[in-house]
């Protein structure tokens, strides 16, 4: 993630799911744990079992475990998982008040549901596009503004001397406008720095993190990724569009606003994480639309963050947000530019149509574009390796907001001396033709009728820059002028990305990759006979753009669908597809993409699609945290509350058992109920005593606990009398009486796909008796995907 400013331990304490402590390991040999129970008040508590980690990595001795597969050594690398970071219950709570509701509901009501649900999917893609529509427009009216005042002041300054003073208004306008940015940033809202991509993986992943599609975050976001683009930064404004619409997408859907604090009392229903998760994917597909004109590129975006949860009819509302995105944008931005009804600017981005000679490629040259994807890969590589060293250095040094706030002055304002200095250097002088489209022709020492074509990559928005690397005829750039924008701006964007700042990466990547693509492209012409109609630079300009992108991000048939369509032309659908494949191929083995790196540096507990591969021999025993803490189906309040109380574990589901005989046998598991129903039932008091008092005046309904969702009161806010704690409280009809389990010899891939294909948030182990042995949550899981080397890398990032 963009901006990283404190690191939070995690160990198993705090784990989300009902089990507590730390104990020796149970591999070797170890026998399998004993149940042990504990009384606390006269109810009992159950805690059963023992906690276990492994490194996957280990090396083997040659001994009779090592010859079973079993480590030696046990690394306890759990305490690098945050404790700030929850999973989202994907799975519905199918306790007796859910199936009573949708037992009383009708056909038509049904049907009704699933109307609501497209009408929000197209509010969310018409707000997407207007929220896109206004940042485009602002950013060009403000750019044209300070770019248009720097230009004229560089044109007065030639002649007589003193260019000092253009560079100084220049490097001003820039940190002045970064600054606004930065403080609102960093001051206001953390999480609206960077692009907001990575927190939206988390999201569709299973992970709750903090404030990541509140309202204000949408403002902050919004307003900061105005100034960083007119400030000049080496940044764009598309990648931000996908975590606006996220944010629309939770507000619209919810029907209310927990920051405004007002609730219209509509969509009531689809307040669950397994709905507004839905309805999240639809708002990140929407923005992908609105910033590249790709809505089939969008939906493909939001599949292969979250294909668990896919099926037929959310990928048509998906991508019904997405068009509907695309045409708002569209359809506005064509009465702005005073052409209504021309629909031809369907993205914030329009890479333009290529000319019929650039679009044809060889056979020969496919080898050629591989290679180009081999060099992307590495490039690629080099840039998360360099962004990942200076990510550490800002947790360790630039992690107050004050010091933030200086940083992004200082990238923007040396980001302004590097452009002019290149500028004023330059010698490439080009042809300043009628049918020029440059927006901001700098003259400066060239002869007249010329103009500095070092001043068209760095004097313009990166959007426009693109497009003239793109479009641009051969001649227009010479190779050093190429070499050295290349080389400047792929450090300067290494530097800005991870600054407190909103900001996308996308951008960025592309300019980068179509300088040198498009430099690749002249080196060929070159090098061949004087036939070199096939080596266009724009076509390698192309090629290189999508290879440095995908080295940078690692995605490959999204982004591919990206590019297709944002090129209007499927001619380039093979070679750009070959090219990510190679990029992300190259770029794997050498260091992760650049989203999942900062992912890593959060210690978000991200799951992947797959287990390990050499996880075959850890079975659920392994792999699951105990002892549990489990609660009886009728259990005294004070010890619930005891419980939700207890901030050393700091619990979010507990496994509910039932004593089946009289003697002293271990519970068995009857369901699981969570942390937030428990506090909506001490707050409504829904207790035995009082219910048969009759001092309870309705039943509790499902609209309570949607009422409180998703900022559930903390128990410290929840008063309970001495009294009260002696009553009692039935767990029947609230507990999902249907968890999943599975027996404690579950391969550890099995465990993971059933996990991670459902979107679960605990996972019970029972032995053959259906008595609770332990616990698996989505932080179990995630420890087995660190590895040595992973283990290794967090530990000098929080050191």
């Amino acid at each position: 993630m963009a901006n990283i400013t404190k690191k939070v331990s995690w160990s198993s304490r705090g784990d989300e799911s009902g089990a507590t402590g730390e104990g020796t390991p149970l591999l070797n040999g170890s026998e399998q744990p004993r149940p042990s129970r504990q009384l606390s008040g006269g109810s009992s508590i159950f805690q059963i079992g023992r906690l276990s980690t492994v490194d996957l990595e280990e090396e083997m001795a040659a001994d009779e475990d090592s010859l079973r597969g079993r480590p030696k050594e046990i690394p306890h690398n759990e305490k690098l998982l945050s404790l700030k970071f929850e999973s989202l219950d994907y799975d519905n709570m199918e306790n007796q008040l859910f199936l009573e509701e949708e037992r009383r509901m009708s056909y038509m009501g049904f049907r009704c549901l699933e109307i609501s649900r497209w009408v929000v999917c197209g509010l969310i893609g018409f707000l997407t596009g207007l929220i896109a529509c206004f940042i485009d427009i602002v950013v060009e009216q403000l750019a044209g503004f300070k770019y248009q005042l720097v230009k004229e002041n560089i044109e007065k300054f030639t002649e007589v001397g003193g260019l000092s003073i253009s560079l100084t208004l220049w490097a001003v306008l820039n940190s002045a406008f970064v600054m606004v940015g930065a403080i609102i940033v960093a001051f206001f809202e953390p999480i609206a720095a960077g692009s907001g991509i990575p927190q939206i993986k988390c999201y569709l992943n299973g992970v709750k993190i903090p404030r990541v599609v509140r309202l204000k975050t949408l403002v902050v976001k919004v307003c900061g990724v105005i100034c960083s683009v007119v400030g000049g930064l080496a940044v764009g404004k598309e990648g931000p569009m996908i975590h606006s619409g996220a944010v629309v997408a939770a507000g619209v859907s919810q029907g209310r606003s927990t920051s405004l604090k007002r609730d219209f009392k509509i969509f009531e229903y689809f307040r669950r994480d397994t709905e507004k998760r839905d309805f999240v994917s639809a708002g990140a597909a929407a923005g992908v639309s609105a910033a590249f004109g790709a809505p089939v590129g969008g939906v493909l975006f939001s599949l292969e963050e979250g294909a668990s949860f896919w099926n037929q009819m959310l990928t048509w509302r998906i991508f019904f947000a997405s068009m509907i995105s695309t045409f708002t944008l569209n359809f506005f931005l064509s009465i702005y530019h005073k052409k209504p009804g021309d629909l031809s600017n369907p993205g914030l981005i329009n890479f333009g149509s290529f000319e019929s000679g650039s679009i044809t490629y060889t056979l020969y040259e496919i080898p050629l574009f591989i290679a180009v994807g081999a060099i992307g890969g590495l490039l690629g590589a080099l840039f998360n390796v360099l962004n990942y060293w200076l990510t550490i250095f800002r947790i360790r040094y630039v992690h107050r907001p004050c010091l933030q706030v200086m940083e992004a002055m200082l990238v923007a304002a040396v980001t302004a001396t590097v452009s002019f200095t290149m500028i004023y250097f330059s010698d490439d002088c080009q042809p300043l033709g009628p049918d020029s489209k440059e927006e901001y022709p700098l003259q400066l020492f060239c002869a007249d009728g010329e103009y500095n074509s070092m001043a068209t990559a760095f004097f313009n928005t990166p959007e426009r820059s693109v497009r003239s690397l793109f479009h641009n005829p051969a001649g227009t750039y010479n190779p050093l002028t190429l070499g050295l924008f290349t080389l400047t701006y792929f450090f300067l964007a290494c530097w800005t990305y991870g600054l407190a700042v909103s900001a996308g990466l996308f951008i960025p990547s592309l300019l980068i990759g179509a300088a040198w693509g498009r430099l690749c492209g002249i080196l060929l012409a070159s090098i061949t006979s004087t036939d070199s109609t096939w080596a266009d630079p724009g076509k390698y300009a192309l090629i290189g753009a999508a290879a440095q992108l995908g080295g940078i991000v690692r995605m490959t048939l999204s982004l591919t669908v990206i590019m297709v369509e944002a090129t209007g032309n499927v001619t380039y659908g093979l070679p750009i597809m070959l090219v990510l494949m190679t990029a992300k191929i190259v770029g794997d083995y050498f260091e992760e993409g650049l989203y999942d790196v900062h992912i890593k540096l959060q210690s978000v507990p991200f799951l992947h699609w797959d287990a390990p591969a050499t996880s075959h021999w850890l079975t659920a025993r392994e792999v699951m945290s105990s002892p549990v803490t489990c609660l009886n189906r009728i259990e005294k309040v004070g010890t619930i509350v005891d419980v939700l109380s207890n901030t050393s574990t700091n619990h979010n589901g507990f496994p509910v058992v039932v004593q089946v005989s009289d003697n002293d046998e271990p519970a068995k598991l009857c369901g699981l109920i969570l942390r937030s129903q428990l506090i909506v039932l001490l707050k409504h008091k829904v207790f035995m005593e009082l219910a048969r008092s009759r001092l309870t005046q309705r039943k509790l309904q499902l609209k309570d606990f949607r009422d409180a969702y998703p900022r559930f009161p903390p128990i410290q806010s929840i008063h309970v009398s001495q009294d009260e704690r002696e009553c009692m409280m039935d767990l029947t009809e609230f507990m999902n009486p249907t968890p999943y389990t599975v027996p404690q010899e579950t391969s550890l891939p099995r465990v993971f796909k059933l996990f991670r294909a459902l979107g679960l948030r605990h996972l019970v182990v029972v032995d053959d008796e259906n008595r609770v042995i332990g616990l698996v949550t989505r932080k179990d899981l995630a420890r087995y995907h660190l590895g040595k080397h992973g283990l290794e890398e967090l530990q000098l990032a929080q050191t």
